[in-house]
Formats: structure tokens, C-alpha cells, sequence
């Protein structure tokens, strides 16, 4: 896991996000990344990558507007940063979206700070358009200030990019993760283990060899209470007999079985 010491200074560096976005700081912000930094916003959009990227990332999607993160729980093990929590999104006078959400921070050490190599936002770019037209008439302006600041700061390509983030693994699939979830809650792995491909890695964190008699032992118990499907992943922010935890399942586009699974444990 993660001494003490540098779980505080990785919340901190963490939490110098949502600061300097609350106070529209845009060198602050930017300065957070390393040089090779990169940014998968929607994950399953195209990534930004180098500064000068996440400089046009910041004043497409957070400079025109107003955001307030509402945490739930950190996870930290190694040095990535996992945060539970809900966006509110004020696009506007009269719009303001909610969005429920997992961010990924990778840190890595530059010039003596702790600064983000990658964040990757796992939320549902379909389920938040919705939610934005819903809100009638009062949508119109925002929406055409967005498209707008999509073509003239991101470009067609940029845009295209952004745009591939509605595509995603769905309702199926989250049915499978649910299924597999509460197997696993029963330590049921047998029934379990008819969610995963043959292949599929199981791990503790990103490589930390876990097998499912195991990951049933953690998960004993399991309640899901958040799920969100985001590119080719699967999320799940659950509460078990050991406590909270984010668990992540790869599963292929035309796919009907898991092909990776990973549990951060709080």
C-alpha cells in the first residue's frame, strides 16, 4: 500500500485540483501535470497528452464554468489516487448538472512535487447529455457556448474525439458486473467465475496477483452502490464486510465476459 506520510502528501497534491479549478487558476491547474502528462476525459475519448493539450483541455471543459467536487472516499494505494464522488457542473445561469463519477490521478514525482502523469474520469457522456436536455429551453445557450468552444479550441479532430466518448459498454454489460458482484458477496466462486474469460488477471491494485477464492474473502458481503460504464470499463464503488472499495472490469465491446478485473481496497 502506502505510508502514512506520502498517503497526505498524494491527497494533498490531489486536492490542489479542485482548488485551483474552483478559483478559475489556469496556470495552477495546468501546473499540476508533468510534461508528458495526459488526460482521458471521458474514458473512452481521445486522451490529451503534453501541455499544451491539457492548457486547450482546461479552457474547453473548466474554464467556462463552475465546478464543485462533492467526495465521497479516497482511495490511494501506490502512487495512484482514486476518488469516489459527484460533479456539480454549473454550465450556466440556469443549467447545473450533477454527475456521478470515479477519477484516476498516477502521480509521479517532478522537481520535488508530487504532480499528475495521468487522470482518467470514468463518468457517462450519454447519461449526462440526457440530463442536459432535460432541462428544456434553458439548455439552448450553454449547449451552443460548448459546441462553440469544441470546435474553435479543440478543432474537428478534438471534437471527434471527445464525441467518441458516448461510446461505451452498457446496460449488458453492467448486468454482468452485477451478477459477478453478487456472487462474489455470497463467495460463491463458481458462479463467479462464469462472468470472467478463461484469461482474465485478477489483481490487487494494478498487478498485485489476487486470486477469486480471495477477491470473494475481500468482497464478502459486497453492496454496490455506484456503477458506471466508461469506455470499455466497468466500475463499481462498493461497501463490504472489510470495508470500502472501487472494483474495475474490462469487458469487450461485443464481449459477454469479464477480461480483467481490479480491486483498490479503501
Amino acid at each position: 500500500m502506502v505510508a502514512p506520510l506520502d498517503r497526505e502528501h498524494l491527497l494533498a497534491a490531489v486536492e490542489r485540483s479542485p482548488r485551483a479549478a474552483a478559483a478559475h487558476d489556469r496556470a495552477a491547474w495546468v501546473g499540476l501535470f508533468t510534461a508528458d502528462g495526459r488526460i482521458e476525459d471521458p474514458v473512452g475519448s481521445r486522451p490529451h497528452a503534453g501541455i499544451p493539450e491539457i492548457g486547450r483541455f482546461y479552457d474547453t471543459f473548466i474554464r467556462p464554468r463552475d465546478i464543485t467536487f462533492h467526495r465521497d472516499f479516497d482511495v490511494v494505494f501506490g502512487t495512484v489516487v482514486l476518488r469516489d464522488l459527484e460533479l456539480e457542473v454549473s454550465m450556466g445561469s440556469a443549467v447545473t448538472m450533477y454527475i456521478p463519477a470515479f477519477l484516476r490521478y498516477d502521480l509521479r514525482e517532478a522537481n520535488g512535487e508530487w504532480r499528475f502523469a495521468e487522470l482518467r474520469a470514468y463518468w457517462e457522456l450519454p447519461a449526462m447529455m440526457l440530463q442536459f436536455l432535460r432541462t428544456g429551453p434553458g439548455a439552448i445557450t450553454p449547449g451552443l457556448r460548448l459546441s462553440r468552444d469544441l470546435l474553435t479550441i479543440q478543432r474537428l479532430r478534438g471534437t471527434a474525439g471527445f464525441m467518441s466518448g458516448f461510446r461505451r459498454v452498457g446496460a449488458r454489460h453492467k448486468r454482468l458486473m452485477q451478477a459477478f458482484v453478487d456472487a462474489l458477496a455470497r463467495r460463491d466462486t463458481a458462479e463467479a467465475s462464469h462472468a470472467l474469460s478463461p484469461t482474465a488477471p485478477i489483481t490487487l491494485g494494478d498487478s498485485g496477483p489476487l486470486d477469486i477464492a480471495k477477491l470473494a474473502q475481500q468482497l464478502s458481503g459486497a453492496r454496490p452502490e455506484k456503477v458506471i460504464a466508461s469506455g470499455a470499463t466497468v466500475t463499481v464503488s462498493l461497501n463490504s464486510d472489510h470495508g470500502r472499495g472501487l472494483l474495475f472490469a474490462d469487458v469487450p465491446w461485443r464481449g459477454e465476459a469479464i477480461t480483467r478485473v481490479r480491486y483498490f481496497p479503501a
